[in-house]
């Protein structure tokens, strides 16, 4: 086993999870080759096979199974080790890494601001999550906690404080007839085109974000599916479709004149919230999502968990 590499222990990881050669290497940034080029490496150096491949799927083998128990735990064992000597090396403060979908809202940048000013040694770095992939950045620890919008069902993840909870908002082109109106119902989403989500992020979080159904069980027309939040706007401003947004994310952008944004009644309201890995304990997360918590204008009733 000498000379193993760590990439090639990212790929069966990836794959292991995803259990597809194409969306495990867009989870690392590379091409669904390399991942099986970096697989056959490990494979080889294991020297029996981790994976079955036919063509129709994608599945662990008992050894492959085996593996995954024990590398798992020692992976994340690993990160957290680099996390605590990095922290070591640069003082008390260390770093965080938080990552946000949509936009840095007025509350998300209080709370940056309190965590600057109470601990002024921790670096604090701000990571835009692709639409498509809510949950990856947190998994790959590329982020250290994350601004999501919710519902979050990931067993491995925990959400903390909850905040901006407020009615969907629909996108639409400026020429859309939605477009002078002061708010729609989500029934008549089932008049318009939704733009979709790829297939990336799971499917409940998908049927929140992106309906195929209206409450009362009309089929809503699906649009194109994007991976960005600014493929979606971008497809909406040529009219190409209508995209649900939460208010923070609609707020940001009421600058762009080709796109117009309505409130839309009769959906559970919008609502993101600050999620962390739940083996992830360390101060400056916690630290954070109190920062986020007494931020909180002060009509949110709400509480620290996690």
């Amino acid at each position: 086993m000498s000379g193993l590499e760590l990439r090639e222990l990212e790929a069966f990881l990836a794959l292991a999870e995803e259990l597809h050669f194409g969306r495990a290497g867009r989870r690392l940034y590379v091409s669904q080759s390399r991942v099986s080029q970096l697989l056959r490496s490990l494979e080889h150096r294991v020297g029996a096979p981790l994976v079955e491949r036919t063509s129709r799927r994608v599945r662990l083998t008992p050894l492959g199974e085996r593996f995954l128990a024990d590398l798992g735990p020692a992976y994340a064992a690993l990160h957290r080790a680099v996390d605590e000597v990095r922290a070591a090396a640069r003082g008390v403060g260390g770093s965080l890494r938080v990552g946000f979908q949509g936009a840095v809202d007025g509350h998300l940048a209080d709370a940056l601001t309190l965590f600057g000013d109470r601990h002024p040694d921790c670096a604090v770095d701000l990571v835009e999550i692709p639409l498509s992939d809510p949950f990856g950045a947190l998994r790959r620890r590329e982020v250290d906690t994350a601004v999501v919008l919710l519902p979050v069902r990931e067993p491995d993840l925990v959400v903390g404080p909850v905040f901006s909870r407020h009615d969907h908002t629909l996108a639409v082109a400026a020429r859309h007839p939605f477009a002078a109106r002061e708010s729609v119902n989500a029934e008549e989403l089932a008049e318009c085109r939704v733009i979709g989500i790829h297939q990336d992020a799971p499917r409940y979080w998908r049927a929140v974000h992106a309906p195929t159904r209206t409450p009362a069980g009309r089929p809503v027309p699906a649009g194109p599916a994007v991976h960005t939040l600014q493929e979606g706007l971008s497809l909406v401003a040529a009219d190409r479709g209508a995209m649900l947004l939460c208010r923070a994310t609609a707020a940001h952008h009421r600058h762009r004149s080709s796109v117009a944004f309505v409130p839309v009644t009769g959906l559970p309201v919008s609502e993101l919230g600050l999620v962390r890995h739940r083996d992830d304990t360390r101060p400056p997360v916690r630290a954070f999502a109190r920062a986020v918590v007494e931020t909180l204008p002060e009509e949110t009733d709400n509480a620290l968990t996690g």
